[in-house]
């Protein structure tokens, strides 16, 4: 059996993190989402906080899961790749993301092999979220 397109919606990307409050800063200030929700669930001793540019019932968003009593910071692992975000303006993103503290390991340029322009900024858990010039594909 297949699937019609139609049956399935993306509805979120989950990452662990940290320090819930300080990813929730960076996704809300730094990148202008908005905190849709926050569940703590005392049972399994662990927090959720959804992050998004819309409603979870129309947009895609980031869930970000807080372990309780992480010693620790995450091993990112080798199967993540990262997530993306289409911006106007890259260059001028990237500044003004620069300016307020933000990691930049690879600064806007065009995409090697094409005209795309993108960057690479990172989270404070050191997730990589590529940003796509919209105005230059």
């Amino acid at each position: 059996m297949t699937a019609a397109s139609g049956q399935f919606r993306n509805m979120h990307t989950m990452i662990r993190v940290f320090d819930l409050d300080r990813s929730i800063k960076f996704y809300t200030e730094l990148l202008g989402m908005t905190l849709l929700r926050r569940d703590d669930y005392p049972g399994g001793k662990f927090t959720n906080a959804f992050v998004g540019y819309g409603p979870e019932e129309t947009d895609t968003v980031i869930e970000l899961t807080y372990n309780w009593g992480r010693e620790e910071p995450y091993d990112l692992g080798t199967g993540f790749g990262h997530l993306a975000l289409g911006v106007h303006d890259i260059y001028a993103v990237c500044a003004a993301l620069e300016k307020q503290g933000a990691k930049i390991p690879r600064p806007p340029g065009p995409m090697q092999h094409g005209t795309t322009h993108i960057a690479f900024i990172e989270d404070p858990d050191g997730y990589k979220i590529e940003l796509i010039g919209l105005d230059t594909m």
